[in-house]
C-alpha cells in the first residue's frame, strides 16, 4: 500500500494506482473527458490536471502515478483556470449547436462548461469541418462535434475487439473515425454502439426511429404494437431521476399505452419462445452427436445478440454453423406478431407496425437484415432505444413519475422469470438450463434459488459444468454427461473463448453477448454506464425474476398456448420458417 496526501488529506492505496484512482477513493472528483473504467488511460484530454508539490508542471492525474508522500492538490486556483483553460480550447474547435444537439443536457462538455463558469467563446474561430456519416442502419457519425477524446477508439479496439475507429492525422486536422475516411459501412463495425455510449459529446448518436413511430401511430389505417426488451425496465427511470437499478415496468407501460401504442407487449414472451426453441436444438445436436454418432457443430452458441452475430460474420465464419439458428427474441416477436397475433386479432397483417423498444443499437441493424421477413413483411418495423422511448415521453408531456403502473396486453404480454434474465450477462444460459435440465430429468435445475453462480457476475469469461444424473427414459443417453457451458460479455472477451474453444478446450454451450454487463449495458441504454450502474442494474433483474411465480420458460401458459394453436412443437417446419434464420460469411 501508498499513502498520499491530497487536499491535505492522507490516502492509502494500492501500489500502481494513479492520482485520478486515489482522489476517486478519497471521495475526490476530478473531471475527465477521455478516461474509460478498468482500461490504460490516454491522458488525451488533459482536463483532469492536479497541482503535485515539487514537479515542474501540472500533470494530468489519469497518467501519473500515486507515489509515496505525494501532496496533491485538485481544487487550487491555478488548477481550476488551466482546466477552464483547456475546456475553452475544446469547446473553440467543438462545432456544435446545443439547444439543437440531440445530447443537449447529456453532454458533458456542456456540463463541464457549465460547472466552470464558461459563460462565452473565449476563442472564436475557425472549427472542425463537419462531416456527417449516417451510412449504417444504427450509428450517425458528425465528425465537427467530436473532441478527439478517444473514448470511442479505447471501447471499439480495446474493450470490444472490432478496430472500426482510429486517430488519423496531426494537431488540428487530426480526427478519429474509420480508416482512409470511409464510411463506417465500410469497415467492420458491428454497430453495437459502445461508441456512441461512452461519447462525452454528440458526435457518435443512434438513427433515430423517433419519427417514424410517429408517424405510424398518428395513422389511423395501421394498428402499432410495441415490445420491450428486459433490460428497459431496469433503466429507463433513470431517465427520469431514479436511481439505476429502480424497476419501473408497470410506470413504462402506462406511458406507452400514453403514447398512442395499440398494444403494448413484452420481448420476455418470445425470449422464453427463444430458449424453448434454442433449448430443442442444443438437445438434438446433444442427441445426433452421443447417439447417431453424427458430425455436428458443437458447441452451441447463443444468437440473441445481433452485435455478436455480426461480429462472426466478419471475424470468424468458419464457425457460423456452431451459432443456434434461432433469430433474436426481437425478431421472434415481429414474426409471431404479423401471423400469429394478426390472425388471433383479426387485423391485417399488412397493417401492423412492430416497434421495438432495445437497449441495444445493433437491433435498428438486425431489423432491417434483409432475410427478416418470414412473416411476408419486414418483421420488426422501428427500434427505439431506451434513451429515445424516454425522449418521446418527455415529448408527450408525460410525467412519468406521477403514472400508476399498467399491465402487458395478451396474448405476448407475459414472460418467466428466466426471460427476465435475458437481460443480464449469464442470464440466457441459466435461463436455458432452467428448462433443459427440467425437460430432461423432469426435475429443477439443482442450484440455489435456480441461479447457476459462476456464469453471473461481471468477470469477463465465465465458465461451469453441471453433471446430468436422473435422466428420463428418453433421454438417457445424458446420464451422466458433464455438460459444459461457457459465458463471455463483450467482444473482446468473446474472441479469448472462442479461441479457447479453437485450442481445444471443450464447451457443449457458449452464451455471447455484445456489451459489458450483457444488455443492461447495452449501447442504447442511458449513459454514462460504469460497473457500478450495471451492477445495480444486474441485482433489478433478478429481483424482478425472483419475484415472479413462474420462472421456467417452458412453463409460460402463453408459450403452451401458442405451440398448441399455431407453432404445434419447437423446432416444428412453421418454428423454423418464422423463428429460425441463416448467417453470411463477410470476411
Amino acid at each position: 500500500m501508498t499513502t498520499v496526501y491530497i487536499n491535505k488529506q492522507a490516502v492509502e492505496i494500492s501500489e500502481g494506482s494513479t492520482i485520478f484512482d486515489a482522489a476517486a477513493k478519497a471521495g475526490i472528483r476530478i473531471p475527465t473527458l477521455c478516461h474509460v473504467e478498468n482500461q490504460f488511460p490516454k491522458g488525451a484530454c488533459r482536463v483532469c490536471m492536479v497541482d503535485v508539490e515539487g514537479a515542474r508542471n501540472m500533470v494530468a492525474s489519469c497518467t501519473t502515478p500515486a507515489l509515496e508522500g505525494m501532496k496533491i492538490t485538485t481544487n487550487s486556483k491555478n488548477v481550476r483556470e488551466a482546466r477552464k483553460f483547456v475546456v475553452e480550447l475544446l469547446i473553440s474547435e467543438h462545432c456544435g449547436e446545443c439547444k439543437t444537439c440531440v445530447r443537449n443536457e447529456d453532454c458533458e462538455l456542456q456540463q463541464l462548461a457549465t460547472e466552470m463558469g464558461i459563460m462565452e467563446i473565449a476563442f472564436p474561430g475557425e472549427t472542425l469541418k463537419t462531416f456527417i456519416d449516417d451510412s449504417t442502419p444504427a450509428l450517425v457519425r458528425d465528425s465537427g462535434k467530436c473532441i478527439k477524446c478517444r473514448r470511442c477508439m479505447t471501447v471499439c479496439n480495446e474493450i470490444q475487439g472490432v478496430g472500426s475507429l482510429f486517430a488519423q492525422g496531426r494537431g488540428f486536422d487530426s480526427k478519429i473515425g474509420p480508416a482512409f475516411d470511409q464510411h463506417l459501412d465500410g469497415v467492420m463495425c458491428v454497430q453495437c454502439g459502445q461508441c456512441a455510449a461512452i461519447c462525452p459529446v454528440g458526435a457518435i448518436t443512434e438513427k433515430e426511429h423517433i419519427d417514424f413511430v410517429w408517424e405510424a401511430i398518428e395513422d389511423p389505417k395501421k394498428f402499432v404494437v410495441v415490445q420491450t426488451a428486459p433490460a428497459i425496465r431496469a433503466a429507463l427511470g433513470e431517465c427520469f431521476g431514479y436511481e439505476p437499478g429502480t424497476r419501473v415496468t408497470g410506470k413504462m407501460v402506462s406511458a406507452l399505452r400514453l403514447l398512442g401504442f395499440d398494444r403494448v407487449f413484452d420481448t420476455n414472451f418470445t425470449a422464453d419462445l427463444t430458449i424453448m426453441e434454442e433449448g430443442t436444438e442444443l438437445l438434438t445436436r446433444l442427441k445426433k452427436a452421443l447417439v447417431d454418432k453424427q458430425q455436428v457443430a458443437l458447441p452451441q452458441f447463443t444468437s440473441c445478440s445481433p452485435g455478436w452475430i455480426k461480429y462472426a460474420e466478419y471475424f470468424y465464419p468458419e464457425i457460423l454453423d456452431n451459432i443456434s439458428s434461432c433469430k433474436s427474441p426481437q425478431q421472434m416477436f415481429g414474426a409471431v406478431a404479423k401471423t400469429y397475433y394478426a390472425k388471433k386479432a383479426g387485423v391485417d397483417p399488412k397493417d401492423i407496425v412492430v416497434v421495438s423498444v432495445m437497449p441495444c443499437t445493433a437491433k435498428k441493424f438486425e431489423c432491417q437484415r434483409p432475410e427478416m421477413n418470414d412473416s411476408g413483411f419486414q418483421d420488426v418495423d422501428y427500434v427505439l432505444t431506451t434513451r429515445e422511448l424516454a425522449r418521446m415521453i418527455k415529448q408527450s408531456g408525460i410525467e412519468f413519475r406521477n403514472l400508476e403502473d399498467g399491465v402487458m396486453d395478451s396474448p405476448m404480454g407475459s414472460g418467466s422469470g428466466a426471460a427476465d434474465i435475458f437481460a443480464n450477462t449469464g442470464g440466457v444460459m441459466e435461463a436455458a438450463l432452467r428448462t433443459a435440465y427440467q425437460i430432461v430429468t423432469g426435475r429443477e435445475l439443482p442450484v440455489a434459488n435456480l441461479h447457476l453462480q459462476p456464469v453471473a457476475g461481471l468477470e469477463g469469461v465465465k465458465k461451469a459444468s453441471l453433471k446430468i444424473e436422473g435422466c428420463l427414459p428418453a433421454w438417457s443417453f445424458l446420464e451422466g454427461v458433464e455438460l459444459k457451458v461457457g459465458v463471455a460479455h463483450g467482444l473482446g472477451n468473446a474472441k479469448k473463448i472462442i479461441e479457447a474453444m479453437r485450442a481445444g478446450e471443450e464447451f457443449h454451450f457458449i452464451e455471447i453477448m455484445t456489451c459489458p454487463g450483457g444488455c443492461i449495458g447495452g449501447g442504447g441504454q442511458p449513459r454514462f454506464t460504469t460497473n457500478e450502474i450495471r451492477n445495480k442494474r444486474i441485482g433489478a433483474i433478478y429481483a424482478e425474476d425472483e419475484g415472479k411465480q413462474l420462472r421456467k420458460s417452458h412453463e409460460n401458459p402463453e408459450i403452451i398456448q401458442i405451440y398448441e394453436e399455431f407453432l404445434k412443437q419447437p423446432l416444428s417446419h412453421l418454428s423454423h420458417e418464422l423463428l429460425h434464420t441463416k448467417y453470411f460469411d463477410r470476411n
